[in-house]
């Protein structure tokens, strides 16, 4: 009733018409339902739940039915009312609009497999009168019941036989039981010959389809097979495919339910608008997983563990504890993503002296150049970098613009002290592919010269699944690689693999000082101004620090080093550092930063450091 004259035309009806009235009604509510399985499952389940991940899946459902795709495909994390909303109320929906087809049902094993049956049977008893939809007497075992109209449903497990049963629909819901059964390659063959010696066989040319719903084990498992042989129906296959990973991440292509990058997927038990809850619910799932599960179940993105650069047991043992161990060198690197869809890394840690490289931070993530900058400046001043590694192949002068606006931009809005001074911007060009500038830091990992503070499971992860065949560029094993390039020594073909881009520029960092700057030698060697602030250095009775810049400005500066921190020369630059004994410029420098000396900041374009001795 949708308007006052009905109501009047209802009021003036006799009897039976009145009756005859409101069954029109009802049916035409029931017919609205069948909009979707979605809508239908809520119009009649007051108790059911729709959600934003439920609806897009309803949606593509809906495609089956219009002849738009003939195959769908669904992968979503476990637990989200995936099953429910396919395999039950997907089926009770199809059989409502075609009362005579016929829909097999299979999963891993029959005890799944008849639960849906079950369900789909006591929904056809309870709403089924609206469809008329009835169960033929005689017929409502669990794993195989007809209806009057002479549809059906059977519900079998994998490798369970179809013979003498048509399909029109056939539900595949989860035919892996766990990850042993989707890594045996005897099961995946039993999965794959079924579906195909049997199943397929069994569809019916009048109408046919076949919806998958599925969380993900390996890269071979059920969907990945379809997906590789048959291929997807934006690139010109067959499957529609509707991908929906716990955490949006722009890789796997545009999000079905518009997300940007890192926000949540939604939950039924959970309010949509709570992303709080449901980022800590993902997040939850994430640190109680071993990396490879997380990416397969939770992002739909198995990997394979074999023909990576490093296995994920090694990741995993690299893991450990740096109580104890002091750090040497501090460096942040970056590897920027060129503003595309690809991942910008992000990575800190630091040269311990235990002579290892240690991995402290990951805060790689899809960002604009802007946002990246921001990032790289904040970890840099959250761990006492005195470097920022940025990798120029490609946007060349744009990093370093980029790094020095976002450090300037902090500055201005408070989040970082007016009178900390930038840490050196070191800008590195690889000279080989990514590949042979990976394998020589996986050969250090071996080695046992790099360790990761506690678990960074991003970043383990695409040590242990990248491979170069990959369209996608690793972004955090990029930002890794630069940064031990940076700290680490000894790196085979170091120098074949990368280089400091711009060296006419600016001075590169060996073995603790700065080629162009040497030790020792003879006073010709030096420049004027380098010489007074060296001899006032050597002179002075504690520690002394002189800020200078390049070597020509340095011609041309006058500084004034006084106990402590010297008058700074315009321009900024780098700072001579004279030590006591065989401290290392490194650690002493994170001293200073730490206030010892009074002062909130160091400049760090070029360190060059002495012993009193020395004249």
């Amino acid at each position: 009733m949708s308007s006052a004259a009905d109501l009047l035309d209802l009021e003036a009806a006799g009897e039976d018409e009145l009756f005859a009235r409101l069954e029109e009604i009802r049916a035409q509510q029931a017919r609205a339902l069948l909009k979707d399985p979605a809508t239908l499952a809520r119009g009649l389940d007051p108790t059911y739940t729709v959600r934003p991940h439920t609806r897009v899946i309803a949606d593509a459902m809906t495609g089956l039915v219009t002849g738009d795709y003939d195959r769908l495909l669904v992968i979503c994390p476990p637990q989200t009312g995936k099953s429910t909303l396919v395999a039950e109320w997907g089926a009770f929906w199809w059989l409502a609009q075609f009362p005579t087809d016929r829909v097999g049902i299979a999963s891993y094993g029959d005890d799944l497999a008849l639960r849906h049956g079950q369900a789909i049977q006591d929904m056809v008893t309870e709403y089924g009168a609206d469809y008329e939809l009835t169960i033929r007497r005689g017929s409502a075992s669990k794993q195989d019941w007809d209806l009057t109209t002479g549809g059906g449903v059977r519900s079998v497990g994998i490798g369970s036989g179809l013979t003498g049963f048509s399909i029109n629909l056939l539900i595949v819901d989860d035919p892996h039981k766990d990850r042993a059964d989707a890594e045996s390659a005897r099961s995946r063959k039993r999965v794959h010959d079924w579906y195909s010696s049997t199943a397929l066989k069994r569809l019916q040319p009048d109408r046919n389809a076949v919806l998958g719903v599925q969380t993900r084990w390996h890269e071979e498992d059920w969907a990945g097979r379809r997906l590789k042989e048959e291929g997807r129906l934006e690139e010109g296959g067959r499957w529609k495919v509707v991908h929906l990973p716990a955490i949006a991440d722009p890789k796997y292509g545009p999000d079905p339910l518009g997300r940007k990058p890192g926000e949540p997927l939604t939950h039924p038990k959970i309010p949509t608008r709570d992303k709080k809850a449901l980022k800590a619910w993902w997040d939850d799932m994430k640190s109680t997983s071993i990396v490879r599960d997380w990416y397969a179940l939770g992002q739909g993105d198995p990997r394979p563990a074999e023909g990576a650069l490093v296995t994920a047991e090694l990741m995993r043992g690299l893991r450990a504890d740096d109580s104890g161990v002091t750090p040497q060198k501090i460096a942040v690197a970056v590897d920027p993503n060129g503003g595309g869809r690809d991942t910008a890394g992000i990575i800190g840690g630091y040269l311990g002296d235990d002579s290892r490289l240690w991995i402290t931070h990951d805060r790689s993530g899809v960002m604009s150049s802007a946002e990246w900058a921001m990032a790289a400046c904040r970890l840099a001043v959250e761990i006492h970098a005195t470097r920022i590694i940025g990798e120029t192949n490609y946007g060349g002068d744009m990093v370093e613009l980029a790094l020095k606006g976002a450090w300037k931009q902090l500055q201005e809005d408070d989040e970082i002290p007016a009178g900390m001074l930038m840490p050196k911007i070191e800008a590195v060009r690889a000279k080989q592919g990514k590949l042979l500038r990976a394998e020589p830091v996986a050969q250090q990992m071996m080695l046992g010269r790099v360790r990761l503070r506690g678990m960074l499971p991003d970043l383990e992860h695409e040590w242990a699944t990248w491979m170069p065949t990959d369209p996608e560029s690793p972004g955090r094993i990029d930002a890794s690689v630069y940064l031990a390039y940076g700290l680490l020594q000894g790196i085979a073909g170091q120098s074949q693999v990368m280089s400091v881009a711009g060296q006419s520029r600016s001075v590169q960092e060996v073995g603790g000082r700065r080629r162009g700057w040497p030790r020792r030698g003879s006073a010709a060697d030096h420049p004027p101004a380098f010489r007074v602030a060296r001899r006032r250095a050597a002179a002075a009775a504690t520690p002394t620090w002189v800020r200078v810049v390049h070597r020509g400005a340095l011609e041309r500066a006058t500084p004034t080093p006084t106990r402590g921190i010297a008058s700074p020369v315009a321009g900024g630059g780098a700072v001579i550092l004279m030590l006591e004994g065989g401290e290392s410029a490194d650690r002493a420098v994170r001293r200073h930063r730490l206030g010892d000396s009074g002062a909130t900041a160091l400049p760090v374009h070029m360190i060059c450091h002495y012993h009193k001795d020395r004249t």
